[in-house]
């Protein structure tokens, strides 16, 4: 099986540049050209070709890709050019710069010139600088030349770097990253235009009225107090960060500030317009996302942009400025993303997840044990809350239960826990809050048993005497690596760079990002291992999914796949068995799922076979 790894260098300018388009809209545009395209074999010469576009597809087509493995930094990119441009579709995709998300953290530049250079490999050439505006036909020979030896030597830096991750990767990973990178490259789903485009005139209007509300009060959006006030009010828990001044911790609230940013792509609209009004920006996530689909929709079909490993707990994040992560539960925009003709979606979601792997992970067996009879969690817990018999428990009665079980197992505090009921219509005063807080933790106290092991690792983490501290009841699933983090099944570790106590106490940490210092604590790093492990649950479903259906989209703890419409009740019961399916690492693991099918995204029916 030969391994092929390319690299394409295409036209831009000033204006049509991946700077300032998506990769789609750069791809799909009508100015796009290849300049040329260099390609290695094994570990065979690298071969530089320039020529038309019916030249460069003959070219391409020798190498004979369906039957190859292609490797490329960013494929995304360059995977897109193959597909959508010369139609050819290699058996398997990979990705350097996916695989150095996982290996070297998202917290470090991860582009081919700065991985070069941290592993000394070589150094990346500019010459790509010197070709902004040029045509395929501008360039002299000799400038072609150069160009050429500098894509050369891209192939060259790509294909040592593959070899020197490749080492950290198992085969399940790798298979996931393929399987990401087809979700953007071959895209099936259909975008309905005229919902989209009657959507934005609503939103637009929404918009303005909204803001408009907002910026009428110039006091509220400039005071940080008022303005968290307000957030409050809209049921929002405004973020924080410790300043890197007085190191104390102060509202997110500057412009560049990443809890600000998650606000802006809140899924209330309202918390959007506020956000939006206190920057002085003229429109909403909900509109220029909108905007961003019309277009879509008049080039083709849509691709899935996903971000294999683009959070630290490795879940997948949205990419190419559009994050379909965080779309909100009833959005019109769910509604315009549809099957293909003939077929149907088939969108699984994987139940409760976090509060099975926690308890699970904590050794708290009656709750597992509930779990795997199928048994109601919530109205247990509300029984416990509310001291009455579970069959006496009403339907708001199981829904503070349910947020309970759901929200209070990393160690909320009350006010944050009282903040999240309100968002959701729920007031319950500060006694009862309380109350609820001890309920969970002296009703489940393997869990609470589990922060204070997390903050030992902590310490251990830290500490040059205590070099390793148990963790969990699941040693095969997760176990503390000393000087590192946690060992997790995907092969991957989570770990936590420059990690430093802020107090004489030793009791406060924080490890180091791209957007400053972030707080961690026992609750935390169990909230991060239980999201770990979630993500290798549904990595592994996924790719079972996968062998017999095409997986369009996986959103957090869900798996999107296509079926044709004349077998969606065998494929509903196939994708079902592959959710409730247990890897081998966790075949204690109580794990079920809600299964839903319709021809688009936001109308589906539940399946209750």
């Amino acid at each position: 099986m030969n391994l092929i790894t390319l690299d394409t260098e295409t036209y831009y300018s000033k204006e049509y540049s991946l700077s300032k388009m998506t990769t789609e809209e750069y791809v799909r545009d009508d100015q796009f050209e290849v300049i040329g395209v260099a390609v290695k074999v094994n570990d065979g010469e690298t071969e530089w070709f320039s020529g038309t576009h019916a030249e460069t597809a003959a070219f391409l087509d020798k190498f004979e890709m369906h039957k190859c493995f292609v490797i490329a930094h960013n494929m995304m990119f360059d995977g897109s050019i193959l597909s959508w441009r010369f139609n050819i579709k290699p058996l398997v995709l990979l990705d350097t710069l996916s695989m150095a998300r996982a290996v070297c953290g998202i917290e470090v530049g991860n582009s081919l010139s700065k991985l070069a250079e941290r592993y000394d490999l070589g150094v990346k050439g500019t010459e790509v600088v010197m070709a902004m505006g040029k045509r395929r036909a501008d360039f002299t020979p000799e400038e072609l030349s150069r160009y050429g030896s500098y894509c050369r030597n891209d192939v060259d830096l790509t294909y040592k770097l593959f070899h020197l991750l490749n080492d950290k990767f198992s085969k399940t990973e790798l298979k996931l990253i393929d399987l990401t990178l087809r979700m953007f490259t071959e895209p099936v789903l259909q975008l309905d235009l005229p919902l989209l485009e009657q959507h934005l005139i609503d939103v637009v209007d929404r918009k303005e009225e909204l803001i408009a509300k907002a910026a009428s009060s110039r006091e509220m959006l400039m005071s940080n107090d008022k303005f968290a006030d307000a957030l409050r009010e809209l049921g929002v828990y405004p973020p924080t960060k410790i300043s890197p001044t007085t190191n104390k911790r102060t509202y997110a609230f500057a412009k560049n500030d990443e809890g600000l940013k998650a606000l802006a792509e809140h899924s209330d609209e309202r918390v959007q317009a506020l956000v939006a009004a206190r920057l002085g920006t003229k429109s909403t996530l909900e509109e220029t996302r909108t905007q961003r689909m019309c277009g879509i929709a008049k080039r083709g079909k849509m691709p899935v942009p996903l971000r294999y490993y683009a959070a630290h707990t490795g879940r997948w994040g949205g990419d190419d400025k559009m994050n379909l992560q965080n779309l909100p539960r009833k959005s019109k925009l769910k509604s315009a993303i549809a099957a293909p003709e003939g077929y149907v979606l088939i969108d699984a979601d994987s139940s409760q997840i976090e509060a099975r792997i926690l308890a699970w992970l904590a050794g708290q067996n009656d709750l597992v044990e509930a779990f795997e009879k199928g048994e109601d969690v919530y109205k247990i817990m509300a029984s416990k809350i509310y001291r009455k018999q579970i069959a006496d428990i009403n339907d708001g009665e199981r829904f503070v239960g349910k947020t309970t079980v759901l929200g209070c197992g990393y160690g909320m505090g009350w006010v944050k826990f009282q903040l999240q009921l309100a968002a959701m219509g729920v007031k319950l005063d500060e006694g009862m809050c309380k109350l609820i807080m001890t309920t969970y933790r002296d009703q489940f106290v393997h869990i609470p048993g589990l922060w204070n092991e997390a903050s030992k690792c902590l310490d251990a983490l830290t500490s040059e005497k205590l070099k390793t501290t148990p963790f969990g009841m699941q040693e095969q699933a997760v176990r503390f690596l000393p000087g590192i983090g946690f060992d997790l099944p995907s092969g991957i570790p989570l770990r936590y760079g420059d990690l430093r106590q802020t107090s004489s106490s030793g009791t406060d940490y924080i490890y180091m990002t791209r957007r400053g210092p972030v707080r961690i604590y026992g609750g935390k790093i169990v909230e991060n291992v239980c999201q770990a492990l979630a993500r290798c649950v549904i990595g592994e479903q996924m790719l079972r999914v996968a062998r017999k259906y095409k997986v369009v989209l996986t959103v957090h703890d869900a798996v999107t796949c296509v079926a044709r419409e004349d077998e969606w009740e065998e494929a509903v019961r196939y994708v079902q068995d592959c959710m409730r399916w247990r890897p081998k690492w966790a075949l204690t693991l109580p794990l079920n799922c809600e299964v839903k099918y319709g021809r688009n995204y936001g109308t589906t029916t539940k399946y209750t076979g």
